[in-house]
């Protein structure tokens, strides 16, 4: 798979995570909203990633943006957008996805004791942020003349 189909797999992922979260949300089932939440988050992520040719096999991929945004010289545009995406990758990472899936195994506590109403606006926040973007950046690096995404 080239960079250009993987980064379009990958925005067609987090716009899915995001659909069942928006979904998941109104039906108040909080721990479902919060697992698909972190899911379209961490696909809008890896979307971002492909644009630069990278997305290793992971469910944080906060630390390889972290990572070109220390290394890249990067156009103030997408410097900018890649630096207000990171918080929310960082919230939404692969610590969020265990508590979702597995719940607090040292306090012995579920999934559905862990996420609230809160938790669950917040990272359907953070993923509506993400997947805007990450569409974002789609669009900057197709105006841009380079391979279109």
């Amino acid at each position: 798979m080239n960079a250009p189909d993987l980064a379009r797999y990958r925005i067609r992922l987090a716009e899915g995570f995001l659909a069942e979260a928006e979904q998941d949300f109104e039906l108040r089932r909080w721990r479902s909203c919060v697992d698909n939440a972190q899911l379209s988050t961490e696909n809008a992520g890896k979307c971002v990633l492909a644009v630069f040719g990278v997305v290793p096999r992971t469910h944080d991929p906060a630390q390889q943006i972290a990572q070109i945004l220390r290394t890249k010289d990067l156009p103030p545009d997408l410097e900018s957008t890649l630096e207000k995406m990171l918080p929310d990758l960082l919230a939404l990472g692969s610590a969020e996805h265990f508590l979702t899936d597995y719940g607090d195994e040292v306090r012995y506590r579920s999934p559905w004791e862990i996420f609230d109403r809160q938790a669950a606006a917040d990272a359907l926040g953070a993923a509506r942020r993400s997947v805007a973007s990450a569409r974002e950046i789609l669009l900057m690096q197709g105006a841009k003349g380079n391979e279109p995404v």
